[in-house]
């Protein structure tokens, strides 16, 4: 296994890849085209699923993803032509990775995260089915109190758990502690939670043996909640971001692929961009930056190829483009050579705006 978890993850850290999530649940694509008034009229059916996901994952982007996170549903799904989706990924050599976890669950006012009874089960399944990675998502309201300290260690615990069931199936494991940026918390909130969590995560990797040279983290970038009154530039967001890190991340691990958090495609472009460049300046004396810093996007890298699809078939080539033009720009930005303009459509800013994202009765 350690052998196949050392290729994969390579493969995933190579320069100038990042990772597609495209990994939302039915019930949250449902929402997404309730919500887009360009898609109110599409049936959230199987079939509906299958033809987006058809868009994404047959567009030329082998050159900017590593990795394509799919939910389970989209594994086992195929073109029109037949051609199983997992080929299609591999054809243009990208590895497909699959959520693993089956959602959240409420506890009080904060959440836990669903699936790790039958984990060990299910990952070995997923890995005969083609995928060569996972992804596990804790999700962390924040507060003047919150999250409690009871939550993040149960939350911490249980991604600790999952990195090493997968392992142990041959499964690279993503392990994303979101900090959910719907509240009004400042800057210095936002690192304050953002340094708790990213301890006791690191502790608890550390407690299991996960061996972190073939782990990889999806966390969020330290900034103020979307209602804050606080904004932060993409520079401070980046000092920020990697002051966190130092404090709370070792050398060893292999990659951070940051998580877009409801940042438009723009937003998230620039502030991927500002990282990289300060870690370049910041690390140049320790001969180069601890880890990659990529990205692991899914509305940055789909709201204006939604948009600009409306369920119909003769949009299916701008689409692919776009994303193709989107995936470009994200591979750039991970090396801090991204240059403007940027693809996303003035119109759309472009993001799918989605609300609360912890516990809403169903998997998310």
């Amino acid at each position: 296994m350690e052998a196949l978890l050392s290729e994969s993850v390579a493969h995933l850290c190579a320069r100038g890849k990042g990772i597609l999530a495209a990994d939302e649940s039915p019930g949250t694509l449902g929402k997404r085209l309730k919500n887009t008034p360009q898609l109110r009229h599409l049936e959230n059916a199987e079939e509906t699923r299958r033809q987006w996901r058809e868009i994404l994952l047959t567009s030329d982007t082998g050159s900017c993803f590593g990795g394509v996170i799919l939910h389970e549903e989209t594994l086992l799904q195929s073109t029109k032509e037949g051609k199983a989706f997992v080929e299609c990924l591999r054809e243009r050599g990208i590895l497909p990775g699959v959520k693993v976890d089956q959602g959240l669950e409420p506890v009080g006012e904060e959440t836990v995260t669903k699936g790790l009874d039958t984990l060990s089960e299910r990952c070995a399944a997923y890995r005969e089915q083609g995928a060569r990675f996972a992804k596990w998502r804790a999700a962390l309201k924040v507060s003047d109190v919150l999250p409690s300290r009871e939550c993040v260690e149960q939350n911490a615990e249980q991604l600790a758990r999952y990195a090493k069931v997968c392992q142990e199936q041959g499964l690279v494991p993503i392990v994303e502690p979101e900090i959910l940026i719907t509240s009004d918390y400042g800057m210095a909130r936002s690192r304050d939670v953002s340094t708790l969590v990213l301890r006791e995560v690191f502790k608890r990797l550390a407690a299991h043996g996960v061996d972190l040279k073939t782990c990889l983290l999806k966390p969020q970038m330290v900034m103020p909640g979307s209602e804050s009154a606080e904004k932060a530039s993409a520079q401070e967001v980046a000092r920020a971001t990697l002051d966190v890190f130092d404090e709370c991340l070792t050398d060893d691990l292999a990659g951070v692929f940051f998580l877009s958090g409801g940042l438009t495609e723009e937003q998230a472009t620039v502030n991927l961009n500002e990282l990289n460049l300060a870690a370049k300046e910041r690390y140049a004396a320790r001969g180069g930056q601890p880890w990659k810093l990529s990205f692991s996007f899914g509305r940055a890298l789909q709201a204006s190829v939604l948009k600009m699809w409306r369920g119909r078939p003769e949009n299916a080539e701008a689409c692919r483009a776009q994303s193709l033009r989107l995936a470009k720009a994200n591979s750039s930005a991970c090396e801090g050579e991204y240059n403007p303009p940027h693809p996303s459509p003035s119109d759309a800013g472009s993001t799918l705006v989605e609300t609360f994202r912890g516990h809403s009765g169903a998997a998310v």
